[in-house]
């Protein structure tokens, strides 16, 4: 893949976008002369123009191009606006002040964007609704579905979500590992450094002394899974801190899990009112209880996303250390269906249709081994004279 090209022959100011660049994960083809620019004029992703050659490049007439800045280390010198015209760049950054702004410039280089990942942020309107239980389901569906998903536990006393998905022992990075990045990381680096399953892939709490997640830690990790990701989905707790709320200003939905009783509208009244300033489509996704679902969403004055449909043995199930049973189950396809209608401007692949067809898939591949079965226990039985039965009519 070519390389951001730096055109510069000023020893101090190469060493910064050097260093600049190896912050965003990127190595530079650099060019002392103008006339060696050439080359690589057109081919690299991004040119970085020394305002100390700028007018030794313009002099070459170098073709139109996007994706040009001009870079200086002297403060408000009247000619370099006129530089950067003459070059063709877009803007001109002074350094250092412009540091941050010359490492997104060289990561975006470096990692097109090729998805616009959609936050969905999943919690709880009371104490142990499920909320961490619907978040894993609807990152799961999504990832069986073709979707690259990254799960993020956002809450530090949840005993970590990985331990739900029966994950807690697989390698990689959780939350502590990851709270003190600033500035730009990569995707494919954010991958690599947690657990990963497929299309899937994880950040979770750990179950050592809890880490608040500062709020530059869940940009840094928002930012890079938007580049590469189609979905991602947060559990956010129902004590809100900086990271939590950076999470909620991203959400293109919230879904607030609330158990269809007393408690569980009373308590999901005030979570509601907390979450309302900071996030925008709020949805609920209610638990039978002993109220009328309806009511209670109408009374808190929310839209229903759908009622969570109850699964027989989930709590031994999970204790065993088994996932969420998704496939051929009313969960699952809920699950589906909920991502189809959150995601429907965004042309996701039909989940509902895909978990229809693996159904039927299930179900085909059952009737035939059940055959099978069948077929070989009539080759193996006896007439009671010795003989065995080969099909019908053998002999």
């Amino acid at each position: 893949m070519p390389r951001p090209l730096a055109i510069t022959d000023d020893q101090e100011l190469l060493d910064d976008l050097l260093r600049i660049a190896a912050a965003a994960g990127v190595e530079l083809d650099v060019a002392h002369a103008a006339a060696q620019a050439r080359p690589h004029w057109m081919r690299a992703p991004l040119v970085v123009v020394g305002g100390d050659l700028a007018d030794d490049l313009a002099a070459t007439g170098p073709p139109p191009r996007q994706n040009v800045v001009v870079v200086t280390r002297t403060a408000d010198d009247p000619d370099m606006w006129r530089r950067c015209v003459a070059v063709g760049a877009h803007t001109v950054l002074e350094l250092p002040e412009a540091e941050r702004l010359l490492v997104e410039e060289f990561g975006d280089a470096a990692e097109p964007v090729t998805r616009a990942g959609t936050v969905l942020c999943v919690t709880g309107g009371k104490g142990g609704a499920g909320a961490t239980v619907l978040a894993a389901s609807l990152a799961l569906t999504a990832s069986r579905g073709g979707l690259r998903t990254l799960l993020v536990d956002a809450d530090p006393l949840g005993g970590g979500v990985d331990v739900l998905l029966g994950q807690e022992e697989a390698q990689g990075a959780r939350w502590p590992d990851v709270v003190g990045r600033e500035g730009r990381v990569s995707f494919t680096a954010l991958q690599e450094a947690l657990p990963t399953f497929g299309e899937l892939t994880v950040l979770s709490a750990h179950r050592g002394e809890p880490v608040r997640i500062p709020r530059e830690a869940m940009r840094v990790v928002l930012d890079a899974a938007q580049r590469g990701c189609d979905l991602i989905v947060v559990d956010v707790p129902r004590h809100l801190g900086e990271g939590e709320a950076e999470a909620l200003a991203r959400a293109a939905a919230t879904l607030v899990v609330v158990p269809a009783d007393l408690r569980g509208a009373l308590a999901a009244a005030q979570t509601v009112t907390l979450l309302r300033p900071g996030t925008g489509d709020l949805r609920l996704v209610m638990r039978a209880g002993t109220l009328d679902p309806k009511v209670v969403a109408a009374s808190l004055s929310v839209p229903c996303a759908g009622v969570l449909p109850e699964v027989r043995g989930l709590v031994e199930t999970l204790d065993r250390g088994d996932p969420p049973p998704l496939r051929r189950s009313p969960l699952g396809r809920f699950c589906a269906e909920l991502l189809d209608s959150l995601l429907a401007g965004s042309s996701p692949p039909d989940l509902a249709d895909r978990a229809d067809r693996a159904d039927r898939a299930d179900r085909i591949d059952l009737v035939r081994r059940s055959h099978r079965t069948d077929r070989s226990d009539r080759s193996d039985r006896s007439d009671g004279t010795g003989r065995r039965f080969t099909g019908a009519g053998g002999s």
